[in-house]
């Protein structure tokens, strides 16, 4: 495993668009992480490992230290990511995370950082 694989998750940094999942089958998580969040590359660990597994939404870091998130995709696949993101990594410390249901956006097929 790479070194930057071994910090990011071994997500693929130059994933394309993934192709939008059935709203049917579909669920959309907003997220909000607290801890050590910023200023570690938790948006790109999120955008990483949400590519790979195929999850589309947005990451987005806020001015109280906390990062806001929305993500979508099939129920377990979205619930791997949740657990990815509590675990962290060597500098992400994740402390408190609230997850809250959401109405599915039609058509998505990108997961953004937000600025």
């Amino acid at each position: 495993m790479s070194f930057w694989s071994n910090i990011f998750g071994g997500a693929d940094e130059d994933a394309e668009a993934v192709e939008a999942v059935d709203i049917a089958n579909a669920v959309r998580k907003a997220g909000r992480a607290e801890g050590r969040v910023q200023g570690v590359g938790f948006r790109f660990f999120v955008q990483s490992n949400a590519k790979s597994l195929g999850i589309t939404g947005w990451v987005k870091n806020m001015s109280d230290g906390s990062v806001t998130m929305e993500l979508q995709g099939e129920p377990e696949t979205v619930e791997r990511l949740i657990a990815k993101i509590r675990k962290g990594n060597d500098w992400i410390n994740v402390t408190n995370f609230e997850i809250e249901d959401l109405p599915v956006v039609k058509g998505e097929n990108k997961f953004a950082i937000r600025y």
